[in-house]
């Protein structure tokens, strides 16, 4: 009788030592999330012991800071771009801004009519550098924003390059540049967007226009089971290209400081080649700058 009453007595003072250890671990589990809540801080909860689904629970909470965490790195990540894009492009249009300034009051000063409308031709192209600008920062931010989607087709690059490339036609003209251009006769069919590869041809071509020669070469082909798209320029002479950035935004190599360019073009072609689940890359060869794209068939 005696054994039964001290085996009875022992579990209930078990049991009230495991209860006081249950309930000093809940206690001291809201304590460290309520400093958690009001600092800013890397640490997780600590538990001394995991009975009574406290390890579970300290598991959830833990699993939740580290969600948190993530999401508020993202969303000070994604500060970060606004600021610097807004930054880095009020800085770019502030250049033709004050040229707009500058040439309003030469027109208006003037009063040759030649000199007036050669003062007109070049506001006309300043105004149009600040629609480009502006557009590429609307097209920038569309993209890096998670939530747009890129509607998805069977697409013929071949024609999509043929349409592109001449529309660049009085531009080669103007400059008195002849492009190899080499596109292969077999039709290649990937699962892209229309004017997402336009837009991707366009800014490869005008980076290789504001930073090359009058040497532009541009290759379609097959290989394998992909449509390889190269496009290449001649590298001027004083121009330093860091390869390892060239897809960052707001790069700029030296040559193409003073030009009207966010430096957002080809930042911009890598992320439509991503949404078209394509590669992209860059290189430089025997003093070309190379661009290649390829695109599962």
């Amino acid at each position: 009788m005696y054994i039964i009453i001290g085996i009875l007595a022992g579990i209930i003072i078990l049991q009230s030592i495991i209860m006081w250890k249950y309930q000093r671990q809940v206690k001291d589990i809201c304590r460290q999330l309520a400093f958690l809540m009001k600092h800013d801080s890397n640490m997780l909860i600590h538990r001394e012991f995991g009975l009574g689904g406290i390890g579970m629970l300290s598991d959830r909470l833990n699993d939740l800071l580290e969600l948190r965490r993530k999401e508020k790195q993202y969303y000070q990540e994604k500060e970060t771009l606004i600021a610097d894009t807004y930054t880095n492009l009020s800085h770019d249009i502030r250049t033709p801004l004050t040229s707009l300034d500058g040439y309003f009051q030469l027109m208006e000063a003037c009063e040759n009519v030649e000199e007036q409308r050669r003062y007109l031709n070049i506001i006309h192209e300043r105004i149009h550098s600040l629609n480009e600008m502006l557009e590429e920062l609307f097209m920038f931010t569309k993209l890096k924003n998670e939530s747009y989607r890129l509607e998805l087709t069977s697409c013929c690059i071949n024609r999509i390059l043929k349409e592109t490339v001449f529309s660049y036609y009085d531009e080669w003209v103007r400059r008195e540049i002849q492009p190899d251009i080499q596109i292969t006769e077999e039709q290649l069919y990937i699962d892209g967007n229309k004017q997402g590869l336009s837009r991707i041809i366009q800014n490869v071509i005008k980076n290789g226009l504001d930073h090359g020669e009058k040497k532009i070469r541009i290759v379609l082909k097959r290989e394998q089971n992909q449509a390889v798209l190269r496009i290449s320029n001649q590298v001027i002479a004083s121009e330093k290209i860091d390869i390892e950035h060239v897809f960052d935004r707001f790069y700029k190599a030296d040559a193409a400081r003073s030009k009207t360019s966010t430096g957002l073009g080809l930042s911009i072609a890598r992320e439509f080649v991503r949404r078209m689940n394509g590669e992209i890359g860059a290189k430089i060869e025997e003093n070309e700058f190379i661009v290649e794209m390829s695109f599962n068939l």
